[in-house]
């Protein structure tokens, strides 16, 4: 799938933002749509660990206990009670299983961007080393397989194995951009598409699958990548003007990095023409990583108009992800997907 921009997107959708903060429910009260079942499923998670070596058990622990939301094993449960409203011992599992999963690639993304801390908590590899840590990722990515096959559901494993594919190839595509000032949008959807929103969608169509829900697939599939899409791009900008505080990192760290974020790539864009000095200045620093002067590489960034159009098409992407929505069944759960992707939103203001 190929992600798709709205073609008369709101001019409004920026100065609403506001309103939408005042009414959107919090992270919490969605989650109390699912309450007993988030609370099973968070439990499965550490069950789900059964590793004979102590080490194992101990890394896997610290990593999952750093966990953030659960937001994808949420929307797993969602999906789940929106198709049957009665509990599901098997989309809990499933939801454990995609949160370990989850949890791997965290793990892998610190080592390789060579992370200290995450969400204000010490990683993996800086509480341990970078081998213990890539291996104990790996252990994850093996369990969660190890338990998939209890479905015996070759449909499953297979959404899980092709999910997991892409998931690899996204981050090895952003690596191959990584410090290359010509990376192009397409580029970065490409990556996204992969390192974010296939996650989100295997999270949503797995629920269907085990459900028997196999018409609802295709627009599972475009509320998971749009939303995941979404989800990136306003976690991108906020790079640029978020709270270091609340993110547990500081402002800038993908630009030091030499990630190829969509910010960024926009800035360079204008700036090319409407500032050459300060597209000069960007440049070196995505190809070196060297930012002595962050406070004023990041000014560049804002002032050039590329935050506005970075928001604008988190928004795009949202309304996509709404829109996906509207072919599944109506009641409260679908109704906790809409909220998700409101709250999500609200973090642009």
């Amino acid at each position: 799938m190929t992600s798709t921009s709205l073609s008369n997107a709101s001019s409004n959708d920026l100065s609403n933002k506001s309103a939408l903060t005042l009414s959107t429910p919090s992270y919490a009260d969605i989650q109390s749509i699912v309450a007993d079942d988030f609370k099973i499923m968070d439990r499965q998670v550490f069950g789900s660990l059964d590793s004979k070596v102590q080490l194992v058990m101990s890394v896997s622990q610290h990593v999952i206990n750093a966990g953030g939301k659960r937001m994808r094993p949420l929307i797993t449960l969602l999906c789940s009670r929106m198709f049957n409203d009665n509990p599901s011992e098997q989309s809990m599992h499933l939801a454990a299983i995609t949160e370990m999963l989850h949890t791997a690639t965290l793990v892998h993304d610190d080592v390789i961007d060579e992370s200290n801390q995450r969400r204000g908590k010490p990683t993996a590899n800086a509480t341990w080393d970078n081998a213990t840590a890539v291996l104990v990722g790996d252990y994850l990515i093996a369990r969660a397989f190890n338990l998939l096959v209890g479905f015996q559901s070759l449909p499953l494993l297979q959404l899980f194995s092709d999910g997991t594919c892409d998931i690899a190839e996204g981050e090895v595509l952003q690596l191959q951009h990584q410090h290359n000032p010509e990376a192009t949008e397409n580029d970065y959807l490409r990556i996204i598409d992969g390192k974010t929103s296939r996650l989100f969608m295997m999270a949503t169509q797995g629920a269907a699958i085990l459900q028997g829900q196999n018409q609802h697939l295709p627009a599972l599939a475009d509320f998971g990548q749009h939303f995941g899409n979404a989800f990136q791009i306003i976690d991108d900008v906020l790079d640029y003007s978020g709270d270091s505080e609340l993110m547990g990192k500081n402002l800038g760290d993908d630009l030091a990095e030499g990630k190829p974020t969509l910010p960024t790539i926009k800035a360079l864009e204008l700036l090319e023409t409407s500032n050459p000095e300060g597209y000069k200045q960007l440049r070196i620093a995505v190809q070196t990583g060297k930012t002595p002067d962050a406070d004023q590489l990041i000014e560049l960034v804002r002032g050039s108009g590329s935050l506005d159009y970075c928001k604008q098409r988190a928004l795009d992407e949202t309304k996509l992800a709404q829109q996906a929505l509207s072919t599944l069944p109506d009641n409260c759960y679908r109704q906790g997907l809409y909220q998700l992707t409101e709250l999500a939103s609200a973090r642009l203001v």
